[in-house]
């Protein structure tokens, strides 16, 4: 429980985004470090009607369903 409260604080204040981590703009993916543990997250957009469809318009939160997965980078 400690490491997954400190995995999603660690997400949520995430903020290092550079034009070589993050070369859209789009803010959907990201690097922390947790208790020696490198943590991926990242952001996806889906249809809201298909959860196997990409959003349309990822920026219509009446279509789009968004999406957080948070693993261990070890885990990919």
């Amino acid at each position: 429980p400690a490491f997954v409260y400190q995995a999603l604080t660690s997400v949520q204040d995430f903020d290092a985004f550079t034009p070589d981590n993050d070369p859209f703009g789009e803010h959907d993916f990201g690097v922390v470090h947790v208790a020696n543990e490198t943590v991926f997250w990242k952001i996806d957009y889906y249809d809201r009607d298909d959860a196997d469809t990409g959003a349309d318009d990822p920026a219509d939160s009446q279509t789009t369903r968004r999406v957080l997965t948070i693993l261990l980078a070890s885990e990919y």
